[in-house]
């Protein structure tokens, strides 16, 4: 019988899903199988014999604990009060009754002692009374459910894909327009960063030389490739990425996302293998919206504290993270996840940090012949190239969460050139997307060189970097995506400068 109730009790989930126990909220993997309980609850073995051990040490028989004759479960001799005519020898008590009328009619004396077999009470838990886990099916029917971990077969890093530095740039040239300072100061890192890993117990410590993780601090314009080169890079090297935005953490108390929600995305893209998410990379986008306040009012929940909060991360230690959400709570399973092996790399904007620069430089001009111009660095274009700590603290920055991040590399934004390029040449350019969208319906589709030029002036003026192009293109294509399905005799379109410039319509050639 109790092999029985095991079956029906415990449920396998054989979906990609894993339940979490409702008292320790360990998850399946960890826990073991799950007794299944009324309301769509969960409860792990270990919580369910704690229980039972906690009420048996209290003193009291779990014989009688008015299971009404519930066979044994999992060993366990789970058994109803009996009923008072098979305990031996009840005791018989005097009842003091008081005046009352008898079934003859006739009325017995108040204070008249009457001796009569009362039933015994029934035995248990005094001054407890179960729950009726049926009414909470409303509060529990939604159950958390975690992504099953994946079996993994093989390494963590896949040594072949660990590429030397000058080969991970020709990989980024074929996706990454420009930015060449840049592209090669990330191959060097990640490539030490990796090679690092791979060595692992190799590596002879016995000197006291022990060799750390390098973050990076990435600093140019919106649209410049920041984001696009920590995603190609991840996907090279076959690791987890989880990209995430600095705007909604906030310190721990407040409505936002915890710090940890940051290694949250990691090991949900590492499919909850701790292993795995413990080398992976996590950018953190738009690092600069912590920067502190100037406003004395109050605390600063999301600039200055967050930036204290992250520091725990970028300089490796164990870190308990939530598992499946964006917040620690007492409903929310922990992993506890090493971040000693966890590159951070960080971006940002970083509006008006120019500004910053050029005063400081400033300060150094002075009068002669040799000396330099106030207004010598207004016009330059490269002005973050002679960025260094002082700006980054006069921004709003905090020294100890820089010099966390010791290498700060600069990308510059991109020139009507480059945005030419940028249409045409990587692999996973925004005109070859369009040709192969048209490909589909098996019409061809050229761009004129005069046309694309006007086109990345338009972009330009707008300033939002590549970006830009895509929601120019994406204006321009309508019409044409619109009326290609209606005529099956159309085989190339050709757009023109005219057309972009309103001033007609693209040139359309007919098939065969």
């Amino acid at each position: 019988m109790a092999d029985e109730i095991n079956n029906n009790n415990f449920d396998n989930n054989n979906d990609e899903r894993e339940h979490v126990c409702y008292m320790c909220h360990r998850t399946e993997s960890r826990a073991g199988k799950m007794l299944r309980m009324p309301g769509n609850m969960y409860v792990c073995v270990d919580c369910i014999q704690r229980t039972i051990d906690s009420i048996g040490s209290s003193g009291f028989d779990l014989d009688n604990l008015g299971f009404g004759g519930m066979p044994p479960f999992m060993g366990m001799p789970f058994g109803g009060n009996p009923a008072p005519e098979e305990i031996p020898n009840a005791p018989e008590q005097e009842v003091l009754t008081g005046e009352v009328i008898n079934e003859d009619g006739e009325v017995e004396t108040p204070g008249e002692n009457k001796t009569e077999k009362q039933e015994p009470p029934k035995r248990g838990i005094p001054n407890i009374s179960f729950i009726n886990l049926s009414d909470l099916q409303q509060g529990f029917g939604k159950r958390q459910q975690i992504k099953k971990k994946t079996e993994r077969t093989g390494p963590l890093v896949d040594p072949d894909k660990v590429l030397p530095p000058h080969k991970l740039k020709e990989k980024l040239d074929e996706y990454v327009v420009g930015q060449e300072r840049a592209k090669k100061a990330i191959s060097v890192a990640v490539y030490n960063h990796y090679k690092r890993i791979l060595a692992g117990d190799k590596i002879d410590n016995s000197d006291g030389v022990e060799i750390e993780k390098s973050n990076m601090l990435l600093i140019g314009p919106t649209g410049c490739g920041k984001t696009y080169i920590v995603k190609t890079l991840a996907k090279m090297l076959d690791v987890p990425l989880a990209i995430t935005d600095a705007t909604s953490l906030t310190e721990a108390g407040y409505i936002g996302d915890d710090i940890e929600s940051v290694l949250s995305k990691l090991l949900a893209a590492a499919d909850n293998d701790v292993e795995r998410a413990e080398i992976g990379i996590v950018f953190i986008d738009e690092i600069d919206k912590i920067a502190k306040k100037n406003s004395n009012r109050g605390r600063d929940v999301s600039g200055e504290s967050v930036q204290q909060g992250l520091l725990k991360l970028l300089e490796g230690s164990e870190v308990e993270v939530p598992v499946g959400a964006s917040s620690k709570n007492a409903m929310v399973p922990l992993a506890t996840i090493n971040t000693k092996n966890i590159l951070f790399i960080c971006g940002g904007a970083f509006p008006e940090l120019e500004d910053i620069i050029r005063n400081r430089l400033r300060e150094n001009s002075s009068i002669g012949f040799n000396a330099e111009l106030k207004d010598k660095y207004d016009d330059d274009k490269n002005i973050l190239d002679h960025v260094e700590m002082e700006d980054l603290r006069g921004f709003g920055m905090i020294p100890e969460f820089l010099g966390r991040l010791p290498m700060i590399v600069t990308l510059q934004g991109l020139t009507g050139e480059m945005l030419v390029k940028v249409l045409k040449e990587p692999k996973n350019a925004i005109l070859k997307q369009y040709q192969k969208l048209l490909e589909l319906d098996e019409v061809k589709l050229e761009f004129e060189d005069d046309a694309l030029l006007v086109l990345t002036e338009r972009a330009a003026k707008r300033q939002i970097g590549a970006r830009g192009l895509r929601s120019i293109i994406e204006e321009i294509m309508l019409d044409i995506m619109y009326e290609i399905p209606k005529d099956d005799s159309i085989g190339k379109v050709i757009i023109t400068k005219d057309y972009i410039e309103n001033h007609g319509s693209p040139r359309i050639e007919l098939r065969g």
